[in-house]
């Protein structure tokens, strides 16, 4: 596969040029009272929400109100951070071509929970080695004690048949021997995640286990929920290169509240109970602002006092009430419609 262009076409990647012009077209729209660019004003500009199609055409047709929506639609909040975010982007696009690494100045490993990121952080300029770490904890038994891997390896290869036994093991335990040699061999250790259950639960492990063990002079967090762009923000994975370069100055430096949180939500994790983890999921923690809504949505898949359903089930259900679909189309609209937030993978 070749690696992505930093100035491939993708939804988020934010032409300012582009924008601009279409705001015009919005307006021209607007002042021909068309229906559908009337109904896009009142979904998204807070003066056109109640007024009905005649009221809004006459009273937001202006420049400055297209260009609120089309912010809006893109998920920023105003035209001037449309503005501020496409410049950062090609900004971001001209560090990259200039070939300077980001993290070159420290001996660095990025973290993962999947390969998503493997290709396009050396697109994005990066130079420092790359582990993936994605046992999916969002699914099957998680055990405390000697037999963790074997439980996991056994869930897996049977669950997923991607792999036998022997291999799924080894690849897992790959996993935890780099994560235990980290901070031996690196000076700085990035960990890349975003706000779904697989990912929060993962990364509750990483800090987990760097609650017990030796932490790397450097251990920075990038915990991701939002980026603007012409579809909704899913994951990492979406992003194209500047994307991944302007991300890598969000990072900031794990604290010591954010590892006793983690050991405390992956305690909860392997507890029998769900009650631990419900009372974190109740919770409001700045430390980790993404963990408590990805454990409620992890809480959701066990069956509900309602119908015996988790909420995946639920949401199948409702898919299929239209109708037989294929798989693959179910997938695709619970990603994109119905799923509050995001967390399977088409494997999984």
């Amino acid at each position: 596969m070749a690696q992505p262009s930093a100035h491939a076409a993708t939804p988020f990647h934010i032409n300012f040029e582009q924008q601009k012009k279409r705001a015009k077209d919005l307006r021209d729209d607007l002042r021909r009272r068309d229906e559908g660019a009337i109904a896009r004003l009142q979904r998204h500009h807070p003066k056109a929400a109640h007024l009905s199609a005649d009221e809004t055409a006459v009273a937001c047709a202006r420049l400055s109100d297209a260009q609120l929506v089309i912010a809006r639609e893109l998920g920023l909040p105003s035209w001037p951070k449309l503005k501020s975010h496409a410049l950062a982007m090609q900004a971001a696009g001209e560090a990259i071509a200039q070939d300077r690494a980001p993290d070159a100045d420290l001996k660095t490993l990025h973290i993962r929970c999947g390969s998503d990121l493997e290709r396009v952080l050396p697109a994005a300029g990066f130079s420092g080695a790359f582990l993936e770490y994605s046992n999916p904890f969002c699914q099957g038994p998680v055990t405390d004690g000697p037999d963790f891997i074997a439980t996991r390896a056994d869930f897996l290869s049977s669950a997923y048949e991607l792999h036998d036994y022997e291999e799924t093991r080894a690849r897992l335990q790959a996993e935890e021997d780099s994560l235990a040699s980290a901070a031996q061999h690196y000076t700085r250790v990035v960990l890349w995640f975003e706000h779904d259950s697989y990912d929060q639960l993962i990364m509750s492990r990483i800090l987990a286990f760097f609650a017990r063990h030796e932490t790397p002079k450097v251990l920075e967090l990038i915990d991701l929920n939002h980026f603007p762009g012409a579809v909704r923000f899913i994951g990492l994975g979406q992003l194209p290169p500047e994307a991944i370069r302007m991300i890598w100055h969000r990072r900031r430096r794990v604290t010591a509240q954010q590892i006793a949180l983690g050991d405390q939500a992956w305690r909860a994790i392997r507890d029998p109970q769900p009650t631990a983890l419900a009372k974190l999921a109740a919770s409001r923690n700045a430390a980790l602002p993404n963990l408590p809504s990805a454990l409620r949505r992890h809480l959701q898949e066990l069956p509900s006092t309602a119908n015996g359903l988790g909420l995946t089930e639920q949401l199948t259900l409702e898919i299929l009430a239209d109708g037989p679909q294929t798989a693959g189309r179910i997938f695709g609209a619970l990603v994109r419609e119905k799923e509050p937030l995001p967390w399977l993978g088409d494997l999984m």
